[in-house]
């Protein structure tokens, strides 16, 4: 994946975060409560959008740490997606496949600490 391609992919994890978040503030916020999942839609928007801003940080360089950039992709969409749905539908298995997406970020992280420059 090139630079930009990369760029592109983070603006749109970077908006969907915003969107996410603002649709579970208005949208969902009496499910969420209801649910007792508003913690959890929180939790979600909050690695969401601090990992799009590093998806950001790393596409801007001349060589994108590709490890790192899809460790912290799948880590969004794992980690995140799973806790969006949860907080939904309460379906609390999906708990026990979040800490995969947490290892993700987590492995992004370390990628991107032993990425050649």
């Amino acid at each position: 994946m090139n630079a930009s391609t990369a760029l592109r992919f983070a603006a749109v994890f970077g908006f969907l975060g915003v969107a996410l978040g603002a649709f579970g503030a208005h949208g969902l916020h009496d499910l969420l409560v209801k649910n007792e999942r508003l913690a959890n839609w929180e939790t979600a928007v909050l690695y969401h959008l601090v990992h799009a801003a590093v998806l950001v940080a790393i596409s801007m360089g001349e060589k994108v740490p590709r490890l790192a950039w899809w460790l912290f992709a799948s880590g969004i969409v794992v980690f995140s997606g799973t806790l969006y749905v949860l907080a939904i539908t309460n379906m609390k298995w999906l708990g026990a496949i979040t800490p995969l997406g947490g290892l993700a970020l987590l492995g992004g992280w370390l990628a991107l600490a032993f990425a050649r420059r």
